[in-house]
């Protein structure tokens, strides 16, 4: 007689971001049935799509594609390719054009010949020798990351501690800023920010960003910009397609009210719906907002308070948020690039004003999108659509929707037609309060009047830097705030890019791919402000508690979650999370056994100027090195005394 065939094992997905459809298209490749579950009626959450009725098309978030191989590897792992899937990459040259208050413009490429030119210019010949050295470093920071951080998990201090990190912890930087660094390489204060003001994309400021983020610069110089031609969300469309062919369930329109433990609380046994229905799963991948998944899909009870670990976690530092604007454009405008970036004059006081004030500055820097550049199918023929992304400091409370077009939360995606006049500009809605009386924009979060200001200054630095004028050309628009990011996506305080990443917010002080159970006696001083000294305490007390400070069956993916943010983040998460659940599963890991691609980083250079042969000595073969490694640990290992003893 033979044995009956084993039961399928089933996997629910919550949200089809990124992180979400790359997971569950590769848990379906390992055999699973899967089923993803997302609130929306569209598929991507930031990384989607507006469109009008009149053939104009926005990404709503994400529009630079960077780092690629992490692309190309994860549709090789699930059997096609990115060409095979008829996704069309084209590269952006130049990168960027960066606009200055002097007038002055400088082109970023990924071109050496003219980089030469860009760099002399400012800085002289032995500038350009001080850039290729800066590349070195950069280099040199993207290789360590990618192969011991970004493809390694890190889910105890332990991870942390390992040796083949450990080696090369110094090389990374981690305790200098972008801004120290670059200082070190370019003399010129313009310099210096043009080669800063990528730390952007990690939400954080140069002046705060770990050095370890000049490896955004190396991608962009070395490998180049890219952009998917229909949009940033073809990436997305492709995955669910693929997933679908491999069984994947997807429900759009399907909001998740709880995920369900068993009677300990120690396992995931599936999801409650908002409808009322229970679906039942032996494993749950989360892919909302991580912070909003432990405050309220993993309340203690319904209408209960969070827990006093999801405290502590919506009290960490938190990445900045944007104001929006998506504009339709009734004719082409010259003298923009794909990718313009505007720097403010007082570069160190605007992000000041973000970060450590939570507001908009008063004379912002900003960033310029014109897909339709690039990709014509962006925009009617002869016309322009247009984003424009203005960082400004995330949600300091959470006030209320007033925006009589939302439904469930979610801003009705369409835009608004408007007359083309100069005397006669479009109304800015948003999802905020009424403005109150006698409120600065500058000096409180009020979200109307900052929308206000930040479109009156953007367009009017546009034309005093460009010559181009371009509020008599928008026929359409649309806005995106903190408070409609927050409500449309579930995002915490509305950041756009989850929780910071500073240094102790990242590796195994960012929170583990496998969901962490609460411990009352320690979380219960963690979430009462203890800070980075908590962290490290929370740290070495979830050590010796082992898997009893884990929810089995229940996985984090996404912005907030290890390795961190930004698309091709989530991709290489979607792919850390899939082998883990396999592994405690029991089950093979396909594209491990057959050997498909590798996102290994050695043997990847094409050979420009010798830059990918990068020869750096050991950083901790000195007795400083080894001392702060020591202290750390000692540091770790008294605060998870003293959280033990005070528990």
């Amino acid at each position: 007689m033979t044995d009956p065939k084993p039961r399928q094992k089933t996997a629910i997905v919550i949200g089809a971001g990124v992180g979400g459809t790359s997971t569950a298209a590769r848990l379906a490749t390992a055999g699973l049935s899967v089923t993803v579950l997302e609130k929306n009626p569209f598929t991507g959450g930031r990384c989607s799509l507006l469109t009008t009725p009149t053939g104009y098309r926005f990404d709503q978030g994400p529009s630079l594609l960077l780092l690629p191989r992490f692309f190309h590897q994860t549709f090789e792992e699930l059997g096609t390719s990115l060409e095979g899937e008829g996704v069309e990459l084209r590269k952006c040259e130049p990168n960027y054009r960066i606009w200055f208050g002097d007038g002055e413009a400088f082109e970023m490429s990924s071109d050496l010949a003219r980089m030469k030119g860009e760099v002399e210019k400012w800085e002289g010949v032995g500038g350009w020798e001080r850039y290729l050295e800066f590349l070195q470093e950069a280099h040199r920071h993207y290789e360590v990351s990618v192969e011991h951080v970004l493809l390694k998990n890190f889910t105890s201090l332990g991870s942390m501690l390992r040796g083949s990190f450990l080696r090369h912890l110094f090389e990374l930087h981690p305790f200098e800023s972008v801004w120290g660094r670059a200082g070190r390489y370019f003399w010129t204060e313009r310099l210096r920010r043009v080669f800063t003001f990528g730390s952007m994309y990690m939400g954080m400021s140069p002046f705060d960003a770990p050095g370890t983020y000049s490896l955004l610069q190396y991608t962009e110089l070395c490998e180049g910009i890219w952009y998917p031609v229909g949009g940033f969300h073809k990436v997305v469309e492709k995955l669910v397609e693929v997933g679908e062919r491999k069984g994947v369930e997807y429900r759009l329109s399907t909001a998740v009210e709880r995920i369900v433990l068993d009677e300990s609380g120690s396992r995931a046994v599936g999801v409650r719906l908002e409808s009322g229905e229970v679906l039942e799963a032996d494993v749950v991948v989360n892919n909302s907002d991580l912070v909003y998944a432990y405050t309220q899909l993993l309340a203690p009870a319904a209408n209960a308070g969070p827990t006093p670990y999801a405290e502590s976690l919506a009290q960490r530092p938190a990445s900045c948020s944007s104001i929006s604007f998506y504009w339709g454009l009734s004719e082409k405008v010259p003298g923009l690039e794909a990718h313009n970036i505007f720097l403010a004059d007082e570069y160190k006081e605007s992000f000041d004003s973000i970060f450590k004030k939570h507001l908009i500055p008063d004379a912002p820097s900003f960033y310029v999108n014109v897909p339709s550049r690039v990709d014509a199918s962006a925009a009617p023929e002869g016309k322009d659509s247009v984003v424009v992304l203005v960082p400004v400091g995330h949600l300091v409370d959470a006030p209320s929707s007033s925006n009589p077009n939302q439904t469930n939360g979610h801003a009705n995606g369409h835009l608004r037609s408007t007359k083309a006049s100069k005397t006669d500009q479009p109304t800015i809605s948003s999802a905020s309060p009424a403005t109150q009386p006698g409120i600065q924009p500058t000096l409180h979060q009020d979200w109307p009047a900052m929308i206000a200001l930040a479109r009156t200054t953007i367009l009017a630095t546009i034309l005093a830097r460009t010559g181009v004028d371009l509020a008599p050309l928008i026929v359409h628009e649309e806005t995106n705030d903190p408070v409609t990011w927050q409500q449309k996506f579930n995002l915490d305080r509305g950041a756009i890019l989850g929780l910071s990443h500073s240094f102790f917010n990242v590796l195994s002080f960012r929170p583990s791919t496998r969901a962490r159970r609460g411990s009352p006696w320690l979380d219960g001083w963690v979430g009462k402000g203890g800070g980075v000294l908590g962290r490290v305490a929370e740290l070495v007390g979830d050590l010796g508690r082992g898997e009893a400070g884990r929810i089995r069956g229940l996985y984090m993916v996404g912005a907030s979650a290890h390795p961190g943010t930004g698309v091709p983040i989530c991709l290489a998460g979607g792919r850390l999370v899939a082998e883990q659940v396999l592994g405690d599963l029991g089950m093979r890991v396909p594209w491990r056994e057959e050997g498909v691609g590798g996102l290994g980083v050695k043997g990847e250079g094409k050979g420009k100027g010798g830059l990918d042969v990068v020869e750096r000595p050991m950083w901790l073969d000195g007795w400083t090195e080894w001392t702060s490694v020591l202290v750390l640990i000692g540091w770790a290992v008294v605060m998870g005394l003293l959280a033990l003893f005070r528990g």
